[in-house]
């Protein structure tokens, strides 16, 4: 692997190795001796995080001297994935490591086996936010990033009899190396109870105070993100609730043993799980306990900081930024008015003037019903106080609306924040922010078009884009070793800060000597991946073939079922002879599904059912093949693009904010076959319409599709192709056991409307594919088109994103160590 070695030597080896062999011995209380892989694990994680508590630490006093102004990234999730050769990396050890564990007989890549990801998000939200992170700390941006430190994340995907079967994601039930417990930063935070008013002696106004809470302590859990190339570390503070007493010991003595515990299990159940089922009422209350828990002790905190140098609230948007990662963390919006009206005296519109300097909010879904919304009476009820703030809110907001626009009454109902019974959090997030921004130039149209039209009209300035990025540290120095040391030592390692170095590879996709040393890191990929697939599932992939990766959130709307239909084509062709013109190909699947969304849990079952028989017939043996790898998460991630040759992205246009993976598989070499959705359209205007494999519908045809009357029958009626397939799924072809296993599905295309367009777009799909095979089979063309795809990957990197809401968003200058 490469580095930049810029920044100061580490420890030689034989110091690092008496660091480690210390740790052992004293934080473990174990022998170093034999050399083990777990012990040896936890003493190199402690040895690098030492140095690394060191760099956060001149980071830290970096900070103050400047005076530097600072942003919270809340967000209530994170994906960062494992620390230890990521931080090796990005601090310039990562060759002193290995070569300290080559010298005890270990592997560093046995080593980095035994520690576990950190489930701490769902999906793209906190993986995205995690690449903020590290470019934050590679540019200079002073920053934390804000969550919750969840003791059960992000649960364990179990595969039985091709069904999903969700386990406890115990992360931290072995401790974690890299979690520094801030014991001596815990806060109280207050819930429930009821909003007081009372007359202010000193002026005589009425006034507000919090009452008769039930309260929660927060304690502060930080976990160090180092940058690259540079002496920077950063912070992501996650918060973790622990009972503000630990029992009550009067009740203990009586005999009430469960009552004596009861305020302590009850508190620390809100950092326990990862979004709990919001199906029923105690699981949404517990959410919103968690959304205002921790930006409740994230405001204390940051409030801690800015109150020790300066005490005029005027000034705080100046110090502080805070940007809002969806609207999970809107509650924060009334918790500083709050604490600027009942704890700091302001007047309304000083607090408000002050309240919109410092918030700004990133949406990330262009799905009407997944923008969050409570009810009025749980809301009130949890938080009282903030419900008053949020009424105030909406009627001095729907003031300015009457003035704005006195005869359109429909307009002031659609731009309402509390309507119909409920909290329209986007819509108080959009009305308390500076500035918000969609994450792909799709995602921003749609956005000011449909989504806020109104809003975009009544604010013009406020709404922008920024596309999304990652990290090339972790998604290609990191997951890539081979591919990042041939671009390395062809163009130097400049492009590891500067993504747009990439683009000096474009000449060298026409030297055939190239080309053909990028084929052999294609086939490291994938020859890894085979190992994977091998020890977790027994199964023999071949590397030979067209690895076709579509792994992501299992949803609707993400179109895993379009790919099944596919698939079950290709076996029909294959069974039907016409296996001498097909590709041979290794489709790999892999997501989670909710553990209440049945349909998307159904098609995890229809891919396993399908793969069971396409990969048991030898009549398609070598041609295709199917894998479903559980349990998806970034270390897996890391093992499975680089190997990929094609990406699917394929969602209905319109529907994805932006999507990153399209972005790693593309950074690594992989072709997209996609819709013009999200960041493909980005990606599709970098690379080139000739390296990149687009079909279907647009997102203005869907909507012009679906407005004008859409039945998908007729596209059954008159595609033998399709018809044979659907016809196969819904009459238990693939579930000879239970043959109305899969009718739903096949019903969800025919008789239900067809949400997703499928059936709109799968012929469109099906000739592109067979456009896909095409190409593969000229080796030369496919390595060239590879070659360019990564070499035009600049433009989405996060560090360029992360410098946009720098100068666009936070204005906030670097400051390095």
């Amino acid at each position: 692997m490469t580095a930049v070695e810029n920044h100061t030597p580490t420890a030689s080896s034989e110091d690092l190795l008496k660091d480690v062999q210390h740790h052992i011995v004293s934080y473990l209380g174990n022998d170093h001796r034999p050399p083990r892989k777990q012990p040896y694990y936890y003493g190199l994680a402690l040895s690098v995080r030492d140095r690394l508590v060191e760099r956060w630490l001149k980071t830290q006093r970096t900070y103050y001297e400047t005076g530097a102004k600072r942003v919270y990234y809340l967000s209530m999730e994170f994906l960062p994935g494992r620390f230890l050769v990521n931080s090796m990396l990005n601090m310039g050890m990562y060759e002193t490591c290995r070569d300290t564990m080559m010298g005890v007989g270990l592997n560093l890549a046995d080593l980095e086996e035994e520690e576990w990801d950190p489930g701490l998000g769902n999906g793209g939200l906190g993986r995205l936010a995690s690449c903020y992170l590290d470019s934050m700390a590679t540019i200079g941006i002073p920053g934390y990033g804000c969550g919750i430190r969840y003791d059960y994340g992000i649960f364990y995907q179990t595969i039985v009899d091709g069904y999903q079967v969700e386990r406890s994601d115990n992360w931290v039930r072995h401790g974690s190396a890299w979690e520094i417990k801030r014991r001596g930063y815990n806060y109280e935070v207050n819930l429930y109870g009821r909003s007081e008013p009372f007359v202010d002696e000193d002026d005589g106004y009425t006034r507000y105070r919090w009452v008769d809470t039930e309260k929660v302590m927060a304690m502060a859990c930080d976990f160090l993100v180092a940058g690259y190339g540079n002496e920077n570390a950063n912070n992501m503070r996650l918060w973790a609730a622990q009972a503000s007493r630990e029992f009550n010991l009067d009740e203990f003595n009586e005999g009430d043993y469960i009552g004596a515990v009861e305020q302590k299990v009850w508190s620390e159940n809100i950092s326990k799980v990862l979004y709990p089922r919001d199906e029923i009422s105690a699981g949404k209350e517990l959410r919103l306990k968690q959304q205002y828990f921790f930006v409740a002790a994230t405001f204390q905190d940051l409030l801690r900081r800015f109150l020790k140098y300066q005490n005029d609230f005027a000034h705080l948007p100046d110090a502080v930024a805070v940007q809002l990662n969806d609207t999970h963390p809107c509650i924060a919006i009334p918790e500083l008015m709050r604490i600027l009206l009942d704890e700091q005296d302001l007047a309304w519109q000083e607090a408000w003037d002050i309240c919109t300097r410092v918030f700004a909010y990133t949406n990330h879904t262009v799905l009407p019903e997944a923008l969050e919304t409570w009810p009025v009476d749980l809301l009130g009820r949890v938080l009282p106080r903030h419900m008053e703030i949020i009424r105030e809110i909406d009627r001095r907001f729907s003031r300015e609306l009457k003035e704005a626009y006195p005869d359109d009454r429909d307009r002031q109902k659609r731009m309402a924040i509390v309507a119909d019974g409920q909290v329209r959090m986007a819509h108080l997030a959009v009305v308390g922010s500076h500035r918000v921004n969609g994450v792909s130039a799709l995602h921003t149209r749609i956005l000011k078009e449909r989504i806020f039209a109104d809003f975009h009209a009544h604010f013009p300035d406020r709404l922008i884009n920024i596309t999304n990025g990652i990290t090339p540290r972790r998604w290609l120095l990191k997951a890539n070793p081979s591919l990042a040391k041939l671009i390395t030592d062809t163009i130097g390692d400049g492009w590891l800060l500067d993504l747009d170095r990439l683009t000096e590879l474009i000449p060298h996709a026409e030297d055939s000597g190239f080309r053909k040393a990028w084929q052999q890191s294609k086939r490291t990929g994938k020859e890894r991946l085979q190992r994977y697939v091998r020890r977790k599932l027994n199964i023999e992939i071949d590397p030979a073939t067209l690895i076709d990766v579509q792994v992501k959130r299992m949803h609707e709307y993400k179109r895993q079922l379009l790919n099944v239909l596919h698939v079950v084509c290709q076996y029909n062709r294959i069974k039907a002879g016409a296996g001498e013109d097909a590709v041979a190909r290794t489709v790999v699947f892999g997501g989670k599904a909710a553990p209440g969304y049945f349909m998307a849990k159904l098609i995890i079952k229809l891919i396993h059912s399908v793969a069971e028989v396409v990969n048991a017939d030898e009549g398609s043996n070598g041609l295709l093949k199917v894998v479903y790898l559980p349990n998806y998460c970034v270390s897996q991630a890391e093992k499975v693009i680089p190997a990929a040759d094609l990406s699917e992205q394929i969602s209905t246009a319109g529907m994805e904010a932006s999507g990153t993976g399209n972005m790693k598989f593309a950074l690594n070499g992989a072709l997209t076959i996609g819709t013009l959705d999200g960041a493909n359209v980005e990606i599709l205007e970098e690379v080139g319409e000739e390296n990149i494999f687009i079909f279907g519908r647009k997102a203005d045809e869907v909507e012009a599709l679906r407005s004008q009357g859409y039945n998908p029958r007729d596209i059954y009626n008159n595609d033998e192709e399709l018809r044979t397939a659907l016809d196969m799924i819904g009459s238990g072809a693939f579930s000879p056991g239970n043959r109305e296993l899969f009718v739903p599905v096949v019903d969800s295309l025919l008789n239900r409307g067809d949400k997703y367009l499928v059936l709109a777009d799968f012929r469109d799909y099906i000739d592109t594919q067979e456009a896909v095979s095409r190409c593969y089979r000229d080796p030369e063309r496919w390595t060239r088109m590879s070659i360019l795809n990564t070499a035009n990957m600049g433009r989405f990197s996060s560090d360029r994103a992360v410098r946009q809401y720098a100068e666009k968003i936070w204005d906030v200058k670097p400051v390095l160590a």
